[in-house]
């Protein structure tokens, strides 16, 4: 289960040597397990369930049968991103894996959308995620579901209560566990135990693990008045299903190549790390703003952002504004060793 992308390499030549962390070491070699507090599951239930998600959503529910797993979007009729999440599909739900805080804005959103739709939100405190990041979280899901080794990506399995599926959440390897909560403690302990070199992982470990990936986190690189597309969330949108709100706006830009603005990684040349949300200049004219960035032990000084189209290309120079201005490199998504 090595994943080529999740070994060590030597520290980058142009930056200081970065030491990993324990955690590090471990979401690199084995497993790290993280209990995401922030993330809600909701159950969505009603004989119209699917049809309503089908057509409020990016992602094809409709072509998605028991036991999958589904990224998807809430857009507004401009394709502006409401929330990103996790849709679970079961034989008599659909499951919700998503941000406390998107959901509070996602449901006052369906809401307004239901009309005579068969369709109830139930919401849950007692179950939990737990997020299993690493080339062997493998081992640590069939712990605790014998079935899930075999799944593969964006699949699950139900067994003994819990749900467990392959999913890339940070983009590199990864499981997920939906739980009730006063298990979590023992599921983690149990993987602890008996997967060597697992530990507990912090959600900084996870913020570099999915800046090197070069996946946008909702309200971090994104903004309420961007496209989806501008923040290369294309994994979450299908470009065969049918009408959906936000649809009209993700064909056209895909079909007439309209961008122009998309997100871009940024290679520091030392190891100042920018505030987020600092200037970034061509040849002194802003082309963004950094939001996200992360010591890497693989990359040195690294970070996110939605660049103009005027910087698009792999190696561009620029320049963040800051106390002392700071060089960065433009890096294609997700880095890679030896950019």
């Amino acid at each position: 289960m090595e994943h080529p992308e999740t070994n060590i390499g030597p520290a980058r030549t142009d930056t200081p040597n970065v030491a990993p962390s324990a955690e590090y070491i471990a979401t690199s070699k084995a497993v790290g397990v993280r209990v995401l507090s922030e993330r809600r599951v909701v159950r969505v239930v009603g004989d119209d369930r699917v049809s309503f998600l089908h057509g409020v959503c990016s992602a094809d529910v409709k072509g998605a049968a028991p036991g999958t797993i589904l990224p998807a979007l809430f857009l507004t009729e401009h394709a502006h991103l409401i929330a990103d999440l996790f849709i679970w599909v079961t034989k008599d739900a659909l499951i919700l894996d998503i941000d406390d805080a998107a959901w509070t804005r996602s449901r006052k959103h369906l809401e307004r959308l239901i009309v005579a739709d068969d369709v109830e939100f139930e919401e849950s405190d007692v179950n939990c995620v737990i997020d299993l990041e690493g080339p062997r979280a493998g081992d640590a899901a069939a712990l605790i579901a014998g079935d899930a080794s075999s799944l593969g990506e964006w699949r699950f399995v139900e067994s003994g209560g819990l749900i467990v599926g392959n999913l890339p959440r940070l983009g590199g390897p990864a499981f997920a566990i939906l739980a009730p909560e006063v298990r979590a403690d023992a599921i983690v302990d149990e993987i602890a135990s008996n997967v060597p070199g697992s530990r507990k992982i912090s959600g900084a470990t996870a913020e570099t693990i999915r800046i090197e990936n070069g996946l946008a986190s909702a309200d971090v690189d994104t903004t309420d008045k961007m496209i989806a597309l501008e923040a290369r969330m294309n994994r979450a949108i299908s470009f065969n299903k049918g009408c959906y709100l936000g649809q009209e706006t993700i064909e056209r830009a895909t079909a007439r190549g309209g961008l122009k603005k998309k997100l871009f990684g940024l290679k520091f040349i030392d190891a100042t790390i920018p505030e987020r949300g600092a200037a970034i200049l061509l040849s002194g004219k802003e082309v963004g703003r950094v939001s996200s960035t992360a010591l890497s032990p693989r990359f040195g000084a690294i970070g996110l952002a939605i660049l103009h189209h005027s910087a698009w290309q792999p190696g561009t120079d620029l320049t963040v504004e800051g106390g002392p201005a700071i060089a960065a490199k433009v890096s294609e998504l997700p880095f890679k060793s030896g950019d």
